[in-house]
């Protein structure tokens, strides 16, 4: 195999193992059959055209126009001029199914579905890493900087996959570019000729090569390299364990009891939760307490607002303590009492932050956990999530009147400026609204009131999950104009209008109550899942609020009778209400677009959705009809790879020394003759080489350094056979190249194309398959006829 071949194997064998770190975030991972093929293809197509040869650019743009060709055909066949060529139809398809992949990876947790859009933008993503990498290594010969997209490609996976075999994708990466590395520079040193001797070695493919020393030391160094990358980390506990530690993605830095809380945004798992054609149960309790329709289960607040979505702030975590320091805020003369709940989460319920009551002030739990102060939350670490998990909370049944929370001072300076903080691209109407709903109110805790009976009662908004309500900064805007959406959407703008009016606020996510069960526990199912605001007041602390009409409950401190408030009294549902499941229509099948983007989708749970079905393949199937469709594609150019496997060899780094001498002539000479045979001039074994080259230059219609070359070929070639001595001839190789260049232009097209394609010299296969076989069965005979006539003991019967 020529250098430059070697080269793209090396690139492609580099892009797929580093392609292998996104195997984890999708389920199924046959898309990586279907990458593989189409990266042999792109790659075969760099070969072919740096062989014709094409400028650089152009080779790289002949490239890109058969990768985009090939992913018409897979993705945009029905409405691409003759299932290949892209118009704008396609273009425009491709344009729709990337958006619904990037919505889908917004939608669901890892590992997702296998969507088209998700194909799409793996497949898509593999083939432009791939081609990145052939034009570096390959066509412009410089494979360090070839790294860059692999890391790319690998930071990518890594940091969104992570998990116990993390250590096992960055070893195949790194192998894979180290591996590209060692091709590239076993490939320079061939040019050299024998550069490091070293002790004598029998003959064979190292030794043509001359690259035996560097070849293995750049193979040792690198495993030295993995070796270190891979083992020292262990031995540094500022590195927190190293590749090889399993458990080296979590959330926070070790059991020191630092690190920090990632902005991973939990809303996946709400909109995975509330339109599932099944309300599976994911969690049950029970607790001491009979006033259960307060008792919210609180997964995370959302603080972070940047106009376009709530997330979790980026915070510090620390150990577990045995009892949660007191609520901030929360004074001693507010009526509490504590109650204990006792939670069983589903076995097939993975949610990285913990649900329980709010404000919890303890927790008995056994596992990986970290406990985030500012929210009073409890998340996972190094892997650590709730399946099965079971636990038990002692929490704060707060109930504060609605007198304190009218009486309540300002918040301190510091919180007020975190959490009243709205970026500038708010439309101007949020403002605008939250002033016009809440004119005339006395303090804040009136404003919080009547914001929330705007939204719940008359401002005359209706819950529903079918609504186009829009994206960006202006989606809040845009649903105060529609009036409709469901709890993510009145959440987020009613804690958006409080920020504006100076109220701190934040979202809650979690689940409502749930429903009672017959044995007195609770039952708490995926429409349960829920968000809410929670705003601030100093006195009271972080107090929950219900803008969202026909779910939870309305809190009964926001049903207020203070003198001078002509508030009207929200209706409260009642308990056995406000347990049952939700009976709202689902959205899974209407939900736009747009919608997605505000990350206010109900969706399918891809828990619940994504599974094994009757209409799936196995994976031997799959790969099995991969492995025919290559081999009914490659057979028709066995030919042609066979040809230039075989040129490659004959023309490629051999020795200098005089023992070189008479295999590399003759081989260059055969590949001469075999190239002149492709293109239709069929050797003559009478012929002397002076008198074949003659031939070879009249009838290939040579000019004058063709001519040249072909006779000085033939002169090294009688010098092989007669001379006592020969000596080596240098340019052997670029004089059969010249010659070859000059056979191809002085072919017609078709003639052009049957000597690439269809070889007239490939017959050699079947003659040396039949000399083999001829040798074999004479051996065989021979064996044979000495064992039936050895002489056999006496005494033995024949």
């Amino acid at each position: 195999m020529s250098g430059r071949a070697r080269l793209a194997v090396c690139a492609t064998a580099a892009t797929l193992m580093a392609s292998c770190a996104l195997l984890p975030l999708v389920d199924p991972a046959t898309w990586l059959f279907q990458a593989a093929f189409l990266l042999a293809v792109q790659s075969g197509v760099g070969a072919l055209t740096r062989r014709v040869p094409l400028a650089r650019p152009l080779t790289v743009a002949a490239q890109a126009l058969v990768t985009l060709m090939m992913l018409t055909l897979v993705f945009a066949r029905q409405q691409a001029v003759a299932l290949i060529v892209p118009g704008p139809e396609a273009f425009q398809h491709l344009g729709t199914l990337l958006q619904a992949g990037t919505d889908d990876v917004g939608r669901y947790s890892i590992p997702a579905p296998l969507s088209d859009g998700i194909r799409l933008m793996l497949v898509g993503g593999v083939l432009v890493i791939g081609l990145a990498v052939d034009a570096l290594a390959v066509t412009y010969r410089s494979a360090a900087p070839a790294g860059l997209p692999l890391l790319a490609l690998y930071s990518v996976a890594a940091g969104l996959a992570g998990g116990g075999a993390a250590w096992l994708w960055f070893l195949l990466a790194a192998a894979g570019y180290l591996m590209l590395l060692l091709a590239e520079g076993r490939d320079r040193l061939s040019q050299w000729g024998r550069v490091f001797g070293g002790a004598p070695r029998a003959p064979g493919p190292d030794l043509a090569t001359g690259a035996v020393a560097p070849v293995r030391t750049g193979r040792r160094i690198g495993a030295v390299a993995l070796g270190i990358a891979l083992v020292v980390p262990l031995a540094l506990p500022s590195l927190d364990g190293g590749l090889l530690d399993g458990t080296g993605r979590g959330v926070g830095n070790g059991p020191g009891g630092g690190g920090t809380i990632s902005a991973v945004n939990p809303l996946v798992s709400l909109r995975d939760s509330l339109n599932v054609d099944e309300d599976r149960t994911v969690m049950t309790y029970r607790t001491n307490t009979n006033e259960t329709q307060d008792l919210y289960l609180r997964i995370v607040s959302l603080d972070d607002f940047d106009g376009t979505a709530w997330k979790p702030a980026q915070r510090h975590i620390q150990e577990v303590p045995k009892t949660f320091p007191a609520p901030i805020g929360l004074g001693g003369d507010v009526r509490r009492s504590a109650i204990q709940t006792r939670i069983s989460a589903a076995e097939w319920y993975g949610q990285d932050w913990l649900p329980m009551p709010y404000p919890a002030s303890k927790v008995d739990i056994s596992g990986s956990w970290r406990y985030e102060p500012v929210g009073r939350t409890l998340v996972g670490d190094h892997g650590q999530n709730t399946r099965g998990v079971q636990y038990q909370v002692t929490s704060l049944m707060v109930q504060p009147t609605a007198q304190q929370l009218a009486d309540a001072p300002p918040p301190p300076a510091s919180l007020k400026r975190e959490f009243t903080k709205v970026p500038e691209s708010l439309p101007a109407v949020v403002a605008n609204t939250a002033r016009k709903v809440t004119r005339g109110s006395a303090n804040q805790y009136e404003q919080a009131v009547k914001l929330q009976d705007y939204f719940a009662v008359s401002g005359n908004f209706r819950y529903d999950t079918q609504v186009q309500a829009g994206s960006g900064s202006a989606a809040i805007a845009r649903f105060l104009k529609e009036k409709e959406g469901f709890c993510v959407h009145f959440s987020f703008a009613m804690a958006a209008m409080a920020r504006t009016l100076g109220i701190p606020a934040r979202v809650a996510v979690g689940f409502t109550p749930g429903t009672p069960q017959a044995d007195g526990s609770m039952s708490v199912g995926l429409r349960d899942a829920h968000a809410w605001p929670e705003l601030y007041f100093e006195g009271v602390g972080w107090t929950r609020f219900e803008p969202t009409p026909s779910r939870g409950t309305v809190p009964a401190y926001t049903q207020s009778d203070t003198p001078g408030n002509d508030l009207p009294v929200v209706p409260r549902p009642s308990d056995s209400a406000s347990a049952a499941p939700s009976t709202a229509p689902s959205a899974s099948e209407s939900c736009s677009t747009q919608l997605r983007k505000l990350q206010a989708c109900p969706s399918e749970s891809s828990a619940a959705a994504v599974g094994p079905s009757d209409d799936d393949w196995p994976w031997f199937k799959i790969l099995g009809l991969t492995l025919a469709g290559l081999l009914v594609l490659g057979l028709p150019l066995l030919p042609m790879l066979w040809r230039m496997r075989v040129r490659a060899v004959r023309l490629g780094g051999h020795g200098r020394t005089e023992a070189d001498v008479p295999a590399y002539t003759l081989a260059a000479w055969l590949e001469v003759t075999d190239t002149a045979w492709d293109h239709g001039i069929a050797p003559e074994e009478s012929q002397t080489p002076r008198k074949a080259a003659e031939r070879i230059a009249r009838l290939g219609e040579f000019g004058p350094e063709a001519s040249a070359s072909v006779h000085r070929l033939a002169a090294a070639v009688e010098q092989v056979l007669y001379a006592p001595r020969p000596r080596p001839v240098t340019g052997l190789a670029e004089d059969a190249r010249r010659i070859e260049g000059a056979l191809r232009a002085s072919a017609s097209r078709p003639a052009r194309l049957r000597a690439l394609l269809a070889p007239r010299s490939a017959v050699r296969v079947a003659w040396s398959t039949a000399a083999a076989w001829t040798t074999f069965r004479t051996r065989l005979s021979a064996r044979l006829d000495t064992v039936l006539r050895r002489p056999r003991p006496s005494g033995q019967n024949p």
